[in-house]
């Protein structure tokens, strides 16, 4: 059935729509594939929903090509379930809360672990049941404290979500195979560049996590690359911890003034000045910042975290986020600093030393301060460092970590430099950014063991079931492609995703053009190509930027050229334009699509 652009559902705007920050946003919402109801939530109008349809075919097809079998949820959902396995707390602001009229809490799923826990809790008891892998393709709600790029970060949007359930981990090594190589022919046809990495499992637990990101400058994630093969989104990245050095033969620590160093920068000139090291130079590798957070639980509960890095580094925010969660943290404030006395802003460090007795352990739990204190692996037993004495305007040198000073744990959170060695040995790695598209997870038991889920094995014995976790973003799909492809005139889809396979501008005046753009049109229905017919009464001009902006693959244009027979066949991604014998129109727009 042909569409006629006069009667089609959608409304093109030349001007970007305020709230734009990234191309996919504005061309989807200038080429009316969606528009903004609310914050974060947006409205599928025909032509978007036509491309959302084939995201979600591909993703059916290649889910059921490897054995998973398709469910559906309700997006409405008890508290219970996510009590027992403490997200009703842990998911904090993020869940979309309320009441039945009974009384009884009520959530927006933002994401299904537990009913599916539970449906295969209802209906299976045996590993004569196992494996099985199942999916849904649902409408998922979280509620983003800021929503932004249009469909890459909304409050409301769809996924696919499967999961594994087998008798022991090597039943879930191989599903989780599986579902990874589907997932690699998902993204295969969907079209966009991308790439797989390591990633941290975060709050949903589990130990093998990997990412896949579709590569773009838009992208919110970071993600590093070494030569040698080494891949990993940068909250993932593990750096190899410093090696222990000799504690005998340091030099002793000693409290030096060091007034008006505001910065590391600072620091280190006044240090090479005047308190110079006798092998090199001072640099701010030598410096030991302290950096203190709040952390906020979900139980509305706070713990002050300091954390010991070199100077040379920053803590990086999505890493130390990750490696917290489901705690946030904060920066300290000055009403923070007031209530803990012992931390003297600007000049934080683990020890002071103005005490009678020598050094005294400001930070540690079980130091004077209580507040926890946890090191960058670089700080290593033997490592002496200059830091914060906690008096104001005075710092110390030669404090060497394990002699005068010892930390609550490590944690590896300073940002990831471009250059920095692969943790692998594998080369120096670089870092892009890229668009979190699908993410797979070997979940283990912790749903299963909050749940109960077991099933009876070989022996008649009960075995907890150990699960997999796989998402797909489906409309974020649709965005990440928009994104990858569009260009400075408008969208240009990948043919597979593409709402239609041609489409044909009837540009003249005159009845004739319309009729022979009719009758092309007709020619190419008959042939199971899917045609957008602009028949609107419209100048050229409006129809050619209209054609770009919609970003068909193909488009004909019945114009000037029909007094001599001829058509134009234009490609929407080269821009390539060629004239056509109208006879031989329709053998040529099947060998251009590929029929």
């Amino acid at each position: 059935m042909i569409t006629r652009m006069s009667s089609l559902f959608v409304r093109t705007l030349r001007e970007d729509p305020a709230d734009a920050e990234v191309a996919s946003h504005r061309w989807l919402v200038r080429a009316g594939y969606i528009r903004r109801a609310a914050p974060g939530i947006y409205t599928w109008l025909p032509l978007g929903l036509a491309v959302l349809h084939k995201v979600e075919q591909i993703v059916r097809e290649e889910m059921d090509a490897i054995g998973a079998q398709e469910v559906s949820f309700p997006a409405l959902l008890p508290r219970e379930p996510y009590e027992a396995t403490n997200r009703w707390t842990e998911y904090g602001e993020l869940v979309f809360r309320l009441k039945d009229r009974r009384g009884a809490d009520m959530l927006l799923g933002p994401t299904h672990e537990e009913m599916f826990t539970l449906l295969v809790k209802d209906l299976y008891n045996s590993y004569k049941d196992l494996p099985v892998s199942l999916y849904q393709i649902q409408t998922k709600y979280r509620d983003e404290a800021r929503p932004r790029a249009g469909l890459l970060r909304g409050r409301e949007f769809i996924m696919k979500d499967s999961y594994s359930f087998d008798v022991d981990d090597a039943g879930l090594e191989a599903s989780y195979q599986k579902h990874r190589e589907a997932y690699v022919k998902i993204f295969d046809r969907l079209g966009f560049d991308y790439v797989i990495v390591k990633a941290d499992a975060g709050a949903m637990g589990g130990s093998a996590s990997e990412e896949f990101l579709a590569i773009a400058d838009s992208g919110e994630d970071t993600f590093v690359r070494s030569p040698g093969g080494y891949a990993a989104n940068v909250e993932a990245v593990s750096i190899t911890p410093a090696e222990a050095q000799p504690i005998e033969g340091q030099p002793a620590a000693h409290v030096e003034d060091t007034p008006d160093t505001p910065t590391i920068e600072s620091l280190v000139a006044l240090s090479n000045e005047k308190y110079r090291r006798e092998d090199r130079a001072w640099t701010g590798a030598d410096t030991l910042k302290n950096v203190v957070f709040m952390l906020e639980n979900p139980d509305g509960s706070t713990e002050a975290l300091a954390i010991g890095l070199p100077g040379d580094r920053e803590v990086d925010p999505k890493r130390l986020e990750a490696a917290v969660s489901p705690a946030e943290p904060r920066p300290f404030t000055d009403e923070d600093f007031a209530a803990n006395p012992a931390l003297v802003k600007g000049y934080i460090g683990p020890v002071t030393m103005d005490a009678p007795e020598g050094a005294v352990q400001v930070l540690g739990a079980e130091a004077t301060s209580t507040v926890r204190y946890l090191v960058d692996p670089r700080v290593a037993e033997g490592t002496r460092w200059i830091t914060g004495s906690n008096i104001h305007g005075r710092h110390v040198y030669d404090l060497v970590m394990g002699r005068d000073f010892t930390a609550d744990g490590t944690i590896d959170v300073a940002e990831i430099r471009e250059g920095d060695p692969a943790p692998d040995g594998s080369g120096p790695m670089t870092l892009a950014r890229g668009i979190e598209m699908g993410h797979i997870f070997q979940l283990g038991r912790k749903y299963a063991e909050a749940l109960g889920l077991k099933v009876l094995d070989q022996n008649g014995k009960l075995v907890t079931v150990t699960m997999g976790s796989y998402g797909v973003g489906v409309s974020r799909a649709v965005a990440a492609v928009a994104e990858g492809t569009s260009d400075e005139k408008g969208l240009c889809w990948p043919r597979e995703l593409a709402p239609f396979d041609v489409m044909v501008l009837a540009t003249g005046k005159g009845e004739q053009v319309l009729e022979a753009a009719e009758k092309l049109a007709d020619d190419l229905d008959a042939r199971g190509v899917k045609v957008l017919l602009d028949d609107r009464k419209a100048s050229p001009g409006v129809k050619f930027a209209d054609a770009e902006l919609l970003g068909v693959p193909t488009s004909v244009v019945v114009g000037r050229g029909l007094a001599e027979g001829t058509v134009e066949v234009k490609d929407r991604r080269s821009g390539q334009a060629r004239p056509v014998a109208l006879a031989e129109a329709v053998a040529e727009v099947l060998a251009e699509i590929g029929r």
